[in-house]
C-alpha cells in the first residue's frame, strides 16, 4: 500500500524529461533482456532519458487515443509475461465500458496520463527498500506480479507474492488520469467520477467501513496529510471486486490486510452500499477484458468458474478471455461469461457444466461456437485450437 506524493512525482517526470542530462542518485546497470516485438516488448527508448535507459532494460506502453503514450518500463528480473500482464491490466482500466456512467469514453482519462507523462515502473525484488532505484513513476515490484497459471497465481500466498497489480497500476490511472480532488492533488479528466469515490471514501472511513484496526491510526494520518485516503480507498474496494482478497486466510470477512470491511463482491453490496454504486455500472468494467496469457508450465485443470477448493478462482473467476501458451494439455473450465478460449500445443479440453444436448454447438472458420441453452450457466464461447469438449454425459473429439 505504498503511495507516491503526486505533486512531487509529477514535478520530478517532467523535470527528468525536459532535461537532457538526467541521471540517478542510484544506477544499476541492466543486461540486455530478451526483447520480443510480437508481445510489444524493445528497448527502452533513448528520448526518456539516461536515468530510465541505464536502470531498465525492456520497455512497453500504451498508446493513448489522441496519440500520446503511457510509459511501461521494466528491470531485468521481470519477465516478458508480467509485463504484458501489467499492460494488460492498465488496458483493462482504460478500456471504454459501453452504457456506463463515467466509462462510455474513456479517451480523455487515457490522454490526461500521456500529458501527464504517467510512468509504470517495474522494479526488482520486493518493496523491502533493498531496490536502490527511485525513480519518477509509480512503482511495482517483482513479487508482487502473479501471471494467470503462474504459480504464485496459482497457490496465492500473500505472504510473499500478494498480487498488487491492480492496486499499483489503479493508482497511476487515479493520479494521473481521473484526478485527485483537494490539497496535492491533481486535475483529472473525471471531477465527478473522483467526487463520487470520495464521498464513499469518507463514508467509508466515518463508519468504521474501510481503515479499520487500531494500528493503522498513523498510516490513516499520514494519507489524509498528503491526500491519499481516496486513492487507497478505492484500491481496496477495487481489489475486493475482483477477488483478489477471497483466498485470504488472514480475516474471514474483511479484504485489504483486513483494512476493509467487505472481502468480495457479495459483501461490497453488503458492508458498503456506496462503494458498492461506484463500482456499479460507472466507470469499471464488471468483468476482466483482457485476454489472459495463462503461463505456459501450468498444467490440468484451469477454472474460470467459481471453485473453492482453487484459490485463484476467487479472481479467475471473473475473466473471460484466455490463451493457453506451451505444450501441456490444459483442461479448462467454463463460467457463465462468454468466453473466448485459445489453445495450445498439448491436448486442450473444454469442461461444461451440462449435458450436451442442452448446446448449441457451431463451427466457422475454425472457431468452435458452443452456446449454451441455459440461461447463466456456462454462456457463449468461441474456441480455437482445442482438440475436446467435455459434457456432463458425453465427450466429444473435435
Amino acid at each position: 500500500m505504498k503511495r507516491v506524493r503526486f505533486m512531487i512525482v509529477m514535478a520530478m517526470v517532467l523535470a527528468l524529461f525536459a532535461c537532457s542530462k538526467e541521471e540517478s542518485t542510484a544506477l544499476v546497470p541492466q543486461p540486455t533482456g530478451k526483447l520480443d516485438a510480437e508481445l510489444g516488448i524493445e528497448a527502452v527508448p533513448l528520448s526518456m532519458g539516461r536515468a530510465y535507459t541505464k536502470n531498465f532494460n525492456r520497455y512497453t506502453k500504451v498508446t493513448t487515443p489522441n496519440g500520446g503514450v503511457i510509459h511501461i518500463v521494466a528491470q531485468s528480473n521481470i519477465t516478458n509475461e508480467q509485463i504484458v500482464r501489467c499492460r494488460s491490466i492498465l488496458e483493462h482500466y482504460l478500456r471504454n465500458y459501453p452504457g456506463s456512467k463515467y466509462g462510455s469514453d474513456k479517451s480523455a482519462v487515457a490522454n490526461k496520463m500521456a500529458a501527464n507523462k504517467a510512468i509504470l515502473t517495474l522494479l526488482n525484488g520486493s518493496d523491502d527498500g533493498k531496490n536502490p532505484v527511485e525513480m519518477a513513476g509509480q512503482p511495482l515490484y517483482e513479487n508482487e506480479i502473479q501471471v494467470e497459471g503462474q504459480a504464485w497465481y496459482v497457490n496465492q500466498n500473500y505472504n510473499n507474492h500478494r498480487d498488487a497489480a491492480f492496486e499499483e497500476i489503479l493508482h497511476l490511472v487515479h493520479d494521473y488520469g481521473i484526478g485527485i480532488d483537494g490539497s496535492n492533488g491533481s486535475v483529472g479528466a473525471a471531477p465527478e467520477l473522483q467526487a463520487e469515490i470520495r464521498a464513499a471514501q469518507k463514508n467509508a472511513l466515518s463508519n468504521k467501513i474501510w481503515g479499520l484496526g487500531a494500528g493503522n491510526a498513523d498510516w490513516i494520518k499520514e494519507l489524509t496529510k498528503e491526500n491519499s485516503l481516496s486513492q487507497e480507498y478505492l484500491a481496496s474496494l477495487v481489489d475486493s471486486y475482483y477477488g483478489l482478497w477471497g483466498a485470504w486466510k488472514g480475516n474471514d470477512n474483511k479484504g485489504m490486510w483486513g483494512i476493509y470491511k467487505a472481502k468480495n463482491r457479495e459483501e461490497i453490496a453488503k458492508e458498503d452500499p456506496m462503494g458498492h454504486a461506484v463500482m456499479n455500472n460507472k466507470f469499471f468494467h464488471p468483468y476482466l477484458t483482457y485476454n489472459a496469457r495463462i503461463d505456459a508450465g501450468f498444467a490440468g485443470t484451469f477454472s474460470l468458474k467459481f471453485d473453492a477448493s482453487r484459490p485463484y478462482s476467487h479472481h479467475s473467476r471473473y475473466l473471460k478471455d484466455i490463451t493457453l501458451l506451451g505444450n501441456n494439455d490444459t483442461n479448462v473450465r467454463v463460467n457463465e461469461l462468454d468466453n473466448d478460449i485459445t489453445g495450445n500445443a498439448g491436448v486442450n479440453t473444454i469442461i461444461f457444466s451440462g449435458n450436451k444436448d442442452e448446446y448449441t454447438i457451431t463451427t466457422s472458420d475454425e472457431v468452435v461456437t458452443v452456446k449454451d441453452n441455459t440461461v447463466n450457466r456456462d454462456g457463449k464461447n468461441s474456441l480455437r485450437k482445442v482438440e475436446k469438449l467435455q459434457f456432463a454425459d458425453f465427450d466429444v473429439t473435435l
